[in-house]
């Protein structure tokens, strides 16, 4: 079981940036690492996945709602992975959660569903006014 804390989100005007932080209990141990997901969910609509990383050797995957807006990045040290979200807009405003997997890669086909993840983050709410 991997335990996950979230922290960053909060309001922001369309354009600018916001970062999320997701630390893990679990990280590289062994031939295992963390595939790490971040989903989002607005009222009304189904969790979306928009992206993904893999601890051991940095392996990302974008949706392609936010590709070349988001990026992933992790800090060993401390366990972390960090999504930075630029360029925000209004339809980024959701409620975004990490979720991770301990295996041996990111599943590539399925990295962005529910299914795919067996432990979630509280999530954390990003709001985009214009």
């Amino acid at each position: 079981q991997v335990q996950l804390v979230q922290s960053g989100g909060g309001s922001v005007q369309t354009g600018e940036s916001l970062r999320l932080s997701c630390e893990a209990s679990v990280w590289n141990d062994g031939a295992l690492g963390v595939c790490l997901g971040w989903f989002r969910q607005a009222p009304g609509k189904e969790r979306e996945g928009v992206a993904a990383r893999y601890s051991r050797d940095g392996m990302t995957y974008y949706s392609d709602s936010v590709k070349d807006r988001f990026n992933i990045s992790q800090d060993n040290a401390k366990n972390t992975m960090y999504l930075q979200m630029n360029s925000l807009r209004p339809d980024d405003t959701a409620t975004y959660y990490c979720a991770a997997l301990r295996s041996i890669r990111c599943p590539p086909l399925t990295w962005n569903e529910r299914i795919s993840y067996t432990d979630w983050g509280h999530g954390t709410q990003v709001t985009v006014s214009s």
